[in-house]
């Protein structure tokens, strides 16, 4: 899923669970359980992209990921953290953060988280890839909020 979405998902985590040993787990399995889904993301296609492409439309999603993230905090979980968020945020981002050494630079360390993400990872091509992840985004913050 794109960092965006991946975001979201950490928002609502941290805004339904304020204990950190149970909510920074359970950010890094959604992570791989949302990528188990199909979706689209910068990556999908990307054979057909230069990494600097790649690069640029990553760097515009995570800055996306986090202005969705702040906004939803502000209007509907103003109770949570904006710190505690962030951090949740990441950990739900982190498997990507994880291999980009790798992807982008060839850093062997990581080759491992690179290895994780291509194996959990369902790429589907637009528009049903975006409309799969927004929908499943929809459908959380609704139970988030009602919840």
């Amino acid at each position: 899923m794109t960092a965006t979405s991946h975001a979201v998902i950490g928002t609502i985590i941290a805004a339904k669970i304020g204990n950190p040993y149970l909510a920074i787990p359970i950010a890094i399995a959604s992570h791989i359980a949302a990528d188990l889904v199909p979706h689209w993301d910068v990556g999908t296609n990307r054979h057909k992209k230069t990494k600097q492409k790649i690069r640029i439309d990553a760097a515009i999603d995570v800055i996306a990921g986090f202005i969705v993230s702040y906004l939803l905090i502000t209007f509907l979980f103003p109770q949570t953290n904006l710190l505690y968020a962030f951090i949740i945020i990441l950990a739900a981002q982190s498997p990507d953060w994880l291999m980009t050494p790798y992807y982008f630079f060839g850093i062997k360390q990581f080759k491992w988280a690179y290895l994780l993400g291509k194996a959990t990872n369902r790429d589907l091509d637009k528009p049903w890839g975006i409309i799969n992840q927004v929908g499943i985004v929809i459908l959380l913050i609704i139970l988030a909020k009602i919840l």
